[in-house]
């Protein structure tokens, strides 16, 4: 089976979040289970040298971008046994960020139809067109209403999976003629028009063949108005080409067996070498060297988004305990100066590193006891996988993909795989906490017993994938 993989980020190369994680692994567990697959993505200019150094350049191309004509160059890499092409314009794509820019609609505008435009020179029609939130979304629409005089593309079947439907893709109506060279009509009769704007999402949904999204309750959830950021009602009424498939995580990056990145290696039948790595992490963040005490960790943005608002209203409360605190990660300036104050008047019980370290981020996953994650909503979730893969057990608000990974501690059957709480409030995540650090203080069997279970728990690529490629044969 011939599939494009088309995304705007994709690690290693280059990422904000969850979707440039997926992007990268996924392809590659499709790979491996016989799917002849390329992946597509724009050549933002923040791509690491060495890459860029093993970038071979192809051709060049004209995209018309309504009245404008623009340059594509295409940029080829072998890795992995998979072609990557990369969409080269400077004048799009030679930014500091990925995202956030006044002219994002007609970047993503030029990206859409370059990619369609790509396919018969690089002679690949593929039998499925995979896409990745709204920077790709609109490609359907496109297939369907621009270029479906091309007798080629006819036969395309299109998979869209939305890593979080908060981000649609928005813009003035004008936008139909100004970049896309077509008329109003699907706009004027209400088809992409949402909020009196043409939305990316809302056409990606309405005209690709299967609609997934990064987990089964996620996919549940948006179908509510409390979640569907509006879109509620088109998902609904496409429920029937909607389902969830849960994300998986790269096990040969996150293996506390030879990742190079913490202070020991480990696996379940070493686990004794954790402590160390718990040792070593209080001497690198200068905290009190204390092997017994209950370690919570943090690595994420800090955003309401998040929940950390939770967790700063029981600070004090949580300070009152025997733990230590420690967090990694950027956000909201407010957050990141309050969670400072806490790291000043708790010298001893915090670190709070505001910074993105991807090496320290591997070092907290394996050195601390708990992770925590309060999210608002989460339609995946990448880091209690990752958690529970180095025997670190998640504390989460039961919502996403958290609910349908992390198996609550039950005390009557003593057993789980992380911590729970279902109401979204301050107390709740409290309560949470201080229930496991009891279990920690009080049942160490109990604690290690929930960490080779933990461990045992298979969140890799390879069924998800098979999933995919269901997915994919039934389109």
């Amino acid at each position: 089976m011939k599939t494009l993989f088309v995304a705007a980020e994709c690690a290693p190369f280059f990422k904000t979040g969850g979707l440039g994680d997926v992007a990268g692994a996924l392809p590659k567990a499709l790979q491996k289970k016989g799917t002849d697959i390329k992946v597509v993505l724009p050549f933002f200019t923040k791509l690491p040298q060495h890459y860029q150094e093993q970038l071979q350049d192809l051709f060049s191309y004209e995209v018309q971008v309504g009245w404008r004509k623009q340059y594509c160059g295409v940029k080829y890499l072998r890795m992995n046994e998979i072609d990557y092409y990369f969409l080269d314009n400077l004048y799009y794509f030679d930014r500091p960020e990925l995202y956030g820019y006044y002219d994002d609609g007609e970047r993503f505008a030029f990206y859409q139809q370059a990619v369609i435009e790509l396919l018969e020179k690089i002679e690949f029609i593929p039998d499925v067109m995979h896409l990745n939130d709204y920077h790709t979304a609109f490609i359907p629409f496109l297939l369907k209403e621009k270029y479906q005089w091309i007798k080629k593309f006819s036969r395309i079947r299109t998979v869209l999976t939305i890593h979080n439907i908060e981000f649609q893709g928005q813009y003035d109506r004008q936008i139909l003629g100004d970049l896309f060279g077509i008329g109003y009509d699907r706009y004027d009769d209400g088809t992409i028009r949402f909020n009196d704007c043409v939305n990316f999402m809302k056409a990606g949904i309405l005209y690709a063949d299967r609609v997934t999204t990064v987990s089964p309750s996620y996919a549940e959830e948006i179908k509510t108005t409390e979640f569907g950021a509006g879109l509620d009602p088109i998902l609904r009424m496409e429920s029937k080409k909607l389902c969830g498939i849960l994300n998986g995580i790269d096990y040969e990056a996150f293996n506390p067996a030879t990742d190079p990145a913490i202070f020991t290696n480990y696996d379940q039948e070493r686990l004794n070498q954790k402590i160390e790595n718990k040792v070593q992490l209080q001497k690198h963040l200068a905290l009190p060297v204390r092997p017994d005490v209950p370690v919570i960790g943090i690595v994420s943005r800090l955003t309401y988004q998040k929940g950390f608002h939770l967790l700063l209203q029981e600070m004090e409360n949580l300070m009152q305990f025997d733990v230590q605190l420690i967090l990694v990660g950027t956000g909201d300036p407010r957050f990141e100066e309050q969670f400072q104050v806490f790291g000043q008047k708790y010298p001893d019980k915090t670190s709070i590193q505001i910074a993105f370290d991807v090496n320290l981020a591997q070092k907290v996953y394996a050195g601390v006891d708990m992770f925590l994650m309060p999210s608002a909503f989460e339609p995946c979730g990448l880091s209690q996988m990752i958690s529970m893969r180095y025997g670190t057990l998640p504390i989460v608000h039961e919502i996403g993909g958290l609910k349908d990974t992390v198996q609550p501690y039950n005390p009557i059957t003593n057993e789980g795989t992380g911590f729970g709480f279902t109401i979204f409030e301050p107390f709740y995540l409290m309560n949470a906490l201080k229930q496991a650090i009891k279990l920690y203080q009080e049942h160490q069997d109990i604690w290690r017993k929930m960490m080779i279970e933990a461990m045992s728990r298979d969140f890799s690529w390879t069924g998800s994938s098979q999933q995919y490629l269901d997915l994919y044969k039934s389109v």
